[in-house]
């Protein structure tokens, strides 16, 4: 990897040199299953696309530059990533993870994992002395968001990883909120950073992608070999499409976290909000932590509709230019009701999202007229 360039420079180029071929500067879509050998058992790195193809190579390298790890491993989705992240794990080893976590990662360690024997405990991971206490003698992984989906707390990953080394687990960072442009949980001392890279690395909501990167040459040697054999790996495609979101990932963090401040700020002086929920407000009580832990506040803001679950659907339902869907990350705007889409999963668990809660996935169109939308939404 190299890290003498800077963040903006590598996106562009890491991994992504001119094809020797051709000469073409864009990464080509290597459509194929299977390559030609010079004989039996002997290839020049590739054999079949499940194992390894260039294109993904490529993005697998781009990937770990943007961490600053060393290795990259791409996945057919963020959930493909944290399932084949829990392979490192065992029957009877047990997980801390964050009180507020994504609906999908919930229903993962406790409708799946839990009947192979892998506990999880959810907490509070603001508090570190609450974290410390869900250890027990068993535990092997802290499972870290931060900013977590959809409250936004910002968790301490220098604290998670020094409470984590000092008990022998491993740390793993899901840092799709803030982007490698926005946050470095590896240079923090986590030992897997996790992504959907269907989010702000695709940026355009077309496509889906997973990945992890680390500096660890044993958990990347694991991982590899787990993806290789479950097979939940990308397309050429898929990752061509990554790439592309790549290269333009710090001017649109950029213009995403401007106008995610106008909007929450708008929100907050708003009569028909109750609360907002955006680490760049100067109330919101991890907002010195993600001064320190993050380059930027990131484009994701949640708030609660004054009137609970009926205005919070009235006004989801109202909004023209937030389109209501599901998913983050893209250019355009998204308006989320987290309690009936993303995080249903969680309803009738102790994790459930209050009823009134919206979450906003803020683009990069013009800031007075994102804010004018939800004005005229909130009125209704």
């Amino acid at each position: 990897m190299s890290r003498g360039d800077r963040f903006e420079t590598r996106a562009i180029h890491e991994g992504q040199d001119p094809d020797p071929a051709t000469g073409a500067v864009i990464t080509p879509i290597y459509q194929t299953s299977t390559y030609r050998q010079s004989a039996p058992g002997e290839h020049s790195g590739y054999d079949y696309s499940r194992t390894a193809n260039p294109t993904r190579t490529a993005l697998e390298r781009a990937l770990a530059s943007l961490e600053e790890a060393d290795y990259g491993l791409a996945f057919a989705s963020g959930m493909a990533a944290i399932t084949t992240l829990a392979l490192l794990l065992k029957p009877g080893d047990h997980v801390v993870a964050p009180d507020d976590v994504y609906g999908g990662t919930y229903r993962l360690f406790v409708r799946v994992l839990r009947r192979y024997g892998i506990d999880s405990s959810f907490v509070d991971m603001t508090d570190l002395g609450a974290t410390a206490d869900a250890f027990t003698d068993q535990t092997r992984l802290v499972f870290v968001e931060t900013p977590t989906n959809p409250y936004l707390k910002i968790v301490d990953i220098a604290a998670a990883a020094s409470l984590a080394r000092a008990r022998g687990a491993l740390v793993a960072v899901d840092n799709t909120f803030a982007t490698p442009y926005g946050q470095q949980p590896l240079r923090l001392g986590a030992d897997l950073v996790v992504h959907s890279t269907t989010k702000y690395l695709g940026g355009h909501s077309d496509v889906i992608g997973g990945g992890v990167a680390t500096s660890r040459e044993d958990l990347h040697e694991q991982l590899r070999f787990h993806q290789n054999a479950a097979g939940a790996v990308p397309g050429p495609f898929d990752c061509w499409l990554v790439l592309r979101g790549l290269r333009t990932l710090a001017i649109r963090m950029e213009r995403h976290a401007v106008n995610a401040a106008a909007v929450a700020e708008a929100l907050a002086a708003h009569p028909r909000v109750e609360r907002v929920f955006y680490p760049g407000l100067r109330g919101h009580p991890g907002h010195d932590l993600a001064g320190r832990q993050m380059s930027n506040f990131g484009g994701m803001v949640s708030f609660i509709a004054r009137g609970g679950a009926p205005a919070a659907r009235r006004a989801a339902s109202r909004t023209r230019l937030f389109l209501l869907a599901e998913s983050l990350g893209g250019v355009e705007s998204l308006i989320d009701h987290p309690a009936s889409m993303t995080h249903a999963t969680l309803t009738g668990s102790p994790l459930a999202v209050d009823e009134g809660l919206l979450r906003l996935s803020v683009g990069i169109e013009h800031v007075e007229d994102l804010v004018a939308d939800l004005d005229q939404a909130l009125a209704g």
